[in-house]
């Protein structure tokens, strides 16, 4: 049964996980909303992050997907377990273009150890939302498993 609420060392452990996320950060993605079985992630555009033809590249959109539903999947999972993705398959739908990318994950099915999210991502300019991705993603819950440390940190 998914909680209606999140408790605030829940909410917490989220922001600090994203915190600690290089490509995120690298990315300039944020946070937008975190709720019992759904993230929604925010990255604003920068000339930075666009293919040759303008738009938002399909690694920042598939990026941006992955987490929002890695962390929707972690708001429902015990203190000191993580998240990794197991498998993720993106439809891109239409150009990805606007001020920024809005990624929704969403719980579909939570199990002991694997979780099912659905993901949609959304080009936002001005008031207009274009749906630019959908997907559904598998996640495994690793339990109590400190994460790595990678070299020169």
């Amino acid at each position: 049964m998914t909680p209606t609420t999140l408790t605030p060392d829940t909410i917490a452990r989220i922001e600090d996980s994203f915190r600690d996320q290089g490509l995120m950060r690298h990315l300039g993605a944020e946070i937008a909303a975190i709720r019992p079985a759904e993230v929604t992630l925010r990255l604003p555009f920068r000339p930075e992050l666009t293919q040759q033809m303008g738009y938002f590249h399909a690694g920042a959109t598939t990026a941006l997907a992955d987490s929002a539903g890695g962390y929707a999947a972690l708001t429902l999972f015990a203190q000191g377990d993580d998240v990794l993705t197991t498998e993720f398959k993106l439809n891109l739908l239409n150009p990805a273009q606007g001020d920024w990318l809005e990624a929704i994950g969403r719980v579909v099915k939570a199990g002991r150890t694997l979780t099912v999210c659905q993901l949609d991502v959304h080009a936002v300019h001005g008031s207009a939302r274009t749906h630019v991705a959908t997907g559904l993603q598998t996640l495994i819950c690793v339990r109590g498993r400190a994460p790595v440390t990678p070299p020169g940190r």
